[in-house]
């Protein structure tokens, strides 16, 4: 079991957990000294410059094969976040620096506009989201986020993007115009609908009730939207699957799916402690119930195992998922984003 802090107000986790590549680990020892709490940290945010913006993958998971991310860190706070380990790549804490230290890449919009134009380029939908918000607090300023957009409206390339941040509808503007020509496509992450759960789980993210108001705007300015039931966790929210399936649909969503709780690496430790901090009574069940999933263990990172589980438990959830899909008439009828409308960039001004 990790150990246990107090929390912070607006945080996912109190936990600076180190990387695992520092060359020291810490570990905390109760000496029997008082010490006065830290103040509440602060976001800070610095500039990173990258020489590419796309990221490719082939993974037989994802239905994609290309990613932006326009930040490393994510605001939000979500203690179950996937993208945790990430941050100990930059030598920090996939804890409280992972919500606190974030990155931002301003040239973003730029270097997509040349890897657009280069003349072997073949166009495949662009995830936006698949590691870390988008739409986090923090593009409100930085605007990145939109920039990219604005380069993939102009070209006519397809795009995914994956939030839980009413933001998105800032952007009502441009996603009208690529939805108009099958170009985009939101998918909402909906968690929980219990707002006092919310707060704890993800505590920078938009209330569950905001998320569903965001699925109306959308849905009413005629873009797709489909929501993932991500993660479910079970025991904590599980048994909410039947409510949020119904609750999203009645606010217009097109079509839903769910992804099982992943622990990978230092995420593992951090929401054992959050578990010990905040449901303490529910903790271990919850454990178990998780090793039930996972063979045993935290985590299983195996292809075509990690979104979905293995054994009686995950078998049942995904019979349960199926029925109510049934019962509730939802049935898939969305065809694949558009790629043959993409022209280059460098083309764009060829008539002038």
């Amino acid at each position: 079991m990790s150990s246990t802090k107090a929390s912070i107000k607006g945080r996912g986790t109190a936990d600076k957990i180190d990387g695992r590549y520092n060359t020291y680990q810490r570990e905390l020892v109760e000496d029997g000294w008082f010490q006065e709490p830290e103040n509440p940290p602060k976001t800070s945010v610095e500039i990173e410059t990258p020489k590419t913006i796309i990221t490719r993958n082939q993974s037989p998971d994802l239905p994609f094969s290309q990613s932006i991310n326009p930040y490393r860190g994510c605001e939000h706070g979500c203690i179950y976040c996937y993208a945790r380990p990430s941050h100990a790549y930059l030598g920090l804490s996939p804890g409280l620096d992972f919500e606190t230290k974030l990155t931002a890449k301003p040239n973003a919009a730029k270097l997509l506009k040349q890897e657009l134009a280069a003349k072997n380029y073949q166009c495949s939908p662009i995830s936006l989201g698949a590691n870390t918000d988008p739409y986090q607090p923090i593009e409100r300023d930085y605007q990145i986020t939109r920039q990219i957009l604005q380069v993939l409206n102009d070209s006519r390339h397809p795009c995914h993007i994956v939030t839980k941040s009413a933001m998105i509808e800032r952007d009502i503007d441009i996603l009208q115009q690529m939805a108009s020509h099958n170009l985009v496509r939101v998918h909402i992450s909906v968690t929980t609908l219990d707002p006092a759960l919310s707060r704890i789980l993800e505590p920078r993210a938009s209330s569950p009730k905001r998320r569903l108001q965001t699925i109306e705007t959308l849905r009413a300015a005629g873009i797709e939207v489909t929501v993932l039931i991500a993660p479910v966790i079970p025991v904590l929210t599980d048994a909410e699957l039947e409510n949020i399936v119904k609750a999203v649909l009645e606010a217009g969503a097109l079509d839903v799916h769910y992804i099982l709780l992943r622990l990978p690496l230092e995420v593992s430790p951090l929401f054992e402690s959050w578990l010990h901090t905040h449901r303490p009574d529910q903790a271990q069940h919850i454990l178990n119930r998780i090793h039930d999933l996972r063979g045993g263990k935290n985590n299983d990172p195996r292809f075509g195992h990690r979104l979905r589980g293995e054994g009686i438990f995950a078998d049942l959830l995904a019979q349960r998922f199926r029925n109510i899909c049934k019962k509730l008439n939802l049935k898939t009828t969305l065809s694949p984003l558009r790629c043959d409308l993409f022209h280059s960039p460098s083309s764009q001004m060829s008539l002038f």
